[in-house]
């Protein structure tokens, strides 16, 4: 009977000595100039819609997340280059960009919107024929004033760079995400009385949907991020998130 007792103190022992099992981390860049979805607020801290998201999906998901924050110009080769596991930047899934990366199911969805001085009687991208209108270097807003034709694109590092020099007449408008748009216009005491809205595409192709990207044939992370992603969306997790930075409600 000793022998029994002494085995099962012996057993119980080596199990509570042995260490727990750790969780996947997985690194997540983000180019943090994107408010309010991914951006960096007056206490130097990485904070937006994407942030909460990627945190809250870690939590549903049973990972573990760093986020870090990347140029943009450089993001997409980071991730090949195996610096971090996943980007998660606001990026639209696209078929061109399916052919170099895998992503997530959606976690956003946005549509393209036009932004100009309070002046301006643009009310659409054919309005802008002969003008120049501004956007984020290699963002669907490039692409979406490319593919209209016949207006002068100026591509920016930054979309905020490319707000300021409408702000200050160098450019006739600038092409955005619309819930970046509107952070721009409505949160911001410098352009909120010099610059509006003049439309938000609304062709049949113009829904854009964003996704976590990752390398090809990572199914590991991939599947991760999916798991977090639903565990968002069915808790209402999501809603929650939306409503206090893109609805602005606490």
């Amino acid at each position: 009977m000793r022998k029994l007792i002494a085995l099962a103190l012996f057993v119980a022992l080596a199990c509570m000595a042995a260490p727990a099992l750790a969780q996947k981390k997985i690194t997540i860049a983000s180019d943090a100039t994107w408010p309010p979805m991914e951006y960096i607020n007056s206490n130097k801290e990485l904070v937006g819609f994407s942030v909460d998201y990627m945190k809250a999906a870690a939590e549903a998901g049973g990972y573990e997340v760093e986020i870090i924050n990347a140029a943009w110009d450089g993001i997409f080769a980071g991730l090949l280059n195996k610096q971090y596991d996943a980007i998660c930047s606001s990026v639209t899934i696209t078929e061109e960009r399916k052919k170099s990366m895998d992503f997530s199911i959606p976690y956003f969805t946005v549509r393209q919107a036009i932004i100009v001085p309070k002046d301006s009687p643009v009310k659409s991208l054919e309005d802008l024929k002969g003008k120049k209108a501004g956007s984020q270097i290699s963002t669907t807003g490039t692409f979406a004033v490319n593919k209209a034709g016949g207006i002068q694109s100026i591509t920016f590092d930054e979309v905020g760079l490319a707000v300021e020099d409408l702000f200050i007449g160098r450019i006739d408008a600038v092409v955005c995400d619309d819930a970046v748009a509107s952070n721009f216009i409505m949160e911001n005491e410098k352009y909120k009385d010099a610059l509006k809205i003049a439309a938000v595409l609304d062709t049949p192709d113009a829904e854009e949907h964003y996704g976590v990207a990752v390398r090809k044939g990572n199914t590991e992370i991939l599947e991760l991020i999916n798991k977090g992603i639903e565990g968002v969306k069915a808790s209402g997790e999501e809603q929650i998130l939306i409503n206090k930075w893109i609805l602005a409600e606490e």
